[in-house]
């Protein structure tokens, strides 16, 4: 299984250690190994409007359907936070070097255009199959490794791959539809989407424990819009510990992200941002916590509201906590909190939302290593820095298999 799917799995820290660890269908094939992995998840879900009015840009939670009569409640079959995914990763080793390729596509389990293809109207985007991964990586263990291609992101990777509802649905953002192939998890309610960048990054080999990343990313990653211009290529690096003890285990990362954007000959600024996480794993508990902040970086995808082009850069933070624990069933239950704020610009730039946030609380259970069942409510909220509020509860249950 190639190494995003498989953080994908024992990061979020919901499966058993064999769905962690299994490989996928593994091919001998010459001088080359090869591995076809991923997984197929859908879920049913249901959301409520309980508070409809719109907390300005950035915000999360919208207003109901403008008719109807069911206008408040949203229903969907489809894919959870985590795409259906197939991936394809070769490894080999030549000449003193580990060489790899992977290659991934990620369908989405259903959209609502008439033909159930994809063929009209704004659900057609649901349809539409992503390339997440194409990259070659080469390195040895004595020196590290180097990658070159689109893979995830950075700054904030480890922040999605210890949430919890990487593998259920959590924050199924708004009631005119779900338009994109995921549903939201906890991205924007905590923390900053970490993305699928190009980019050529170098990894340190692992010193009992101690870890690093930098890299060197697509110089427009999120600020690709019309007059929107870079002078440099995005930097982004990481640096962590994992630890192991007894019966404890554990991580801690610090991880950051810088571009310059320029959007007219005299306009221009930096958007940054760092942030800092841990989780630890003790007698079948499971503890997360993080923090970010940043400066013209916005909310939800980095970039986005993060400046006014009127009245200048906006700060941003934000975090979340998350407690799990596995019962003698097998069953992982868990609760999670999480915020994200953006701060106004000047006095007068309220058009924009001033917090996400939500509760999350969830059931995962295996029935076999690699096949699980999900089932969470999620409570989502968004203020703005007028007297506007919305809320949304999300009920939702599904599987997803692994292999």
């Amino acid at each position: 299984m190639n190494k995003n799917i498989k953080l994908a799995v024992a990061g979020a820290v919901l499966a058993l250690s064999a769905s962690a660890a299994h490989a996928g269908i593994v091919i001998p094939a010459g001088e080359w190994t090869l591995d076809i992995n991923g997984n197929v998840n859908t879920f049913a879900s249901v959301t409520h409007v309980r508070n409809g009015t719109t907390a300005g840009d950035g915000a999360l939670a919208s207003a109901p359907f403008a008719t109807g009569e069911n206008r408040d409640k949203q229903l969907a079959i489809d894919s959870g936070l985590l795409p259906s995914w197939l991936g394809f990763t070769g490894k080999t080793r030549q000449n003193d070097l580990d060489v790899e390729f992977t290659i991934s596509l990620q369908p989405s389990s259903s959209d609502n255009g008439v033909h159930g293809d994809g063929a009209s109207g704004t659900a057609a985007t649901k349809n539409t199959v992503l390339n997440r991964q194409t990259y070659v990586s080469f390195g040895d263990k004595s020196w590290g490794s180097i990658k070159l291609g689109k893979d995830l992101g950075i700054f904030a990777a480890d922040a999605i791959l210890n949430d919890m509802t990487l593998l259920g649905v959590g924050n199924n953002a708004g009631t005119s539809g779900k338009t994109t192939n995921t549903s939201n998890g906890g991205i924007g309610t905590g923390y900053i989407y970490a993305a699928w960048k190009g980019q050529i990054a170098y990894t340190t080999p692992n010193f009992n424990g101690f870890q690093a990343t930098v890299a060197l990313t697509n110089p427009d990653q999120g600020f690709n819009v019309s007059g929107t211009n870079q002078d440099r290529f995005g930097l982004e690096a990481k640096a962590s510990y994992a630890f192991a003890a007894n019966d404890v285990t554990g991580k801690v990362w610090v991880s950051g992200a810088s571009y310059d954007v320029s959007t007219a000959p005299t306009t221009s600024y930096t958007a940054s941002a760092g942030d800092i996480g841990a989780t630890v794993n003790a007698q079948g508990f499971g503890l997360t916590g993080y923090y970010y902040t940043g400066k013209g970086a916005g909310t939800t995808v980095f970039g986005s509201n993060g400046y006014s082009s009127t009245l200048g850069r906006r700060d941003s933070d934000g975090g979340y906590v998350q407690l799990t624990y596995v019962l003698p069933t097998k069953t992982k239950i868990g609760i999670a909190y999480g915020e994200s704020n953006l701060d106004k610009a000047a006095a007068s730039d309220t058009a924009i939302v001033k917090t996400n946030e939500r509760y999350t609380v969830g059931a995962y259970h295996p029935l076999t290593k690699h096949l699980n069942i999900v089932a969470e409510y999620n409570n989502l909220r968004s203020e703005g820095y007028t007297s506007n509020k919305a809320e949304q509860d999300t009920y939702s249950a599904g599987a997803i298999l692994f292999f």
